[in-house]
């Protein structure tokens, strides 16, 4: 008598538009290839496009800036699309973020993500305009990240919104073109700059903000938490 093996049970692959649990999303992330990229927004599966370079270039530009300001400010961290668990019906992997280590409102979980929302979120937005705008806005705005950056590539427009009572408004560049960051103090950008690859112009606004008083005062704080 030959006994049959029981048959092993195939993960079904993420495709856009699922309508999926955490749980159910992550097992099935799992069993993905390591490039393939996806995103649980209000519960719906989104299925990333392959990146090309009018969005890679201005995401490196701008991970720069993040990335400096990071290093010269001890107790923040940032990260380059990394899966946040905001909620039970979001997963996003936000292209940048920056976040308060200790103190903040988010950690590290024990297997490594991140859970609870980034201080501050910022996404290219190219094909992924209307989500970034839409209903991801929304799921960040609903789970309070205090500052979210959107960079639509096709328009070369730039957008820094700030959570203001419940709500996300948007934020103009002061006299100078510059818009300063409340929740992380010395971060400067030149969004014309920006939007104009003027990297130099950027970073030399980026060291001023850091060797401003603000700054100066943000890292003593956050050393002494």
């Amino acid at each position: 008598m030959v006994l049959q093996q029981p048959k092993r049970q195939s993960v079904p692959p993420l495709a856009s538009g699922d309508r999926l649990t955490r749980a159910e999303f992550e097992r099935r992330y799992e069993a993905t290839p390591e490039k393939f990229k996806a995103e649980l927004i209000e519960g719906v599966v989104y299925v990333a496009s392959p990146v090309r370079a009018f969005h890679g270039e201005p995401h490196f530009n701008l991970i720069t800036c993040l990335g400096i300001y990071s290093i010269a400010t001890p107790g923040t961290q940032g990260s380059d699309n990394a899966t946040t668990r905001l909620d039970l019906d979001n997963e996003p992997q936000p292209d940048a973020m920056l976040r308060v280590v200790r103190g903040g409102t988010s950690r590290v979980s024990q297997d490594g993500y991140i859970e609870g929302a980034p201080e501050l979120v910022a996404e290219i937005a190219t094909s992924s305009a209307a989500i970034d705008l839409g209903a991801k806005m929304n799921a960040y705005r609903r789970n309070r990240v205090q500052e979210y950056l959107v960079w639509q590539t096709f328009e070369n427009e730039f957008s820094w919104f700030r959570l203001e009572n419940e709500r996300y408004v948007l934020v103009e560049p002061d006299e100078s073109g510059i818009i300063k960051s409340q929740v992380f103090p010395g971060l400067w950008l030149d969004v014309t700059a920006l939007l104009n690859n003027q990297m130099i112009t950027v970073m030399n606004i980026l060291q001023l903000g850091l060797q401003s008083s603000e700054h100066q005062a943000f890292v003593q704080e956050l050393a002494n938490r």
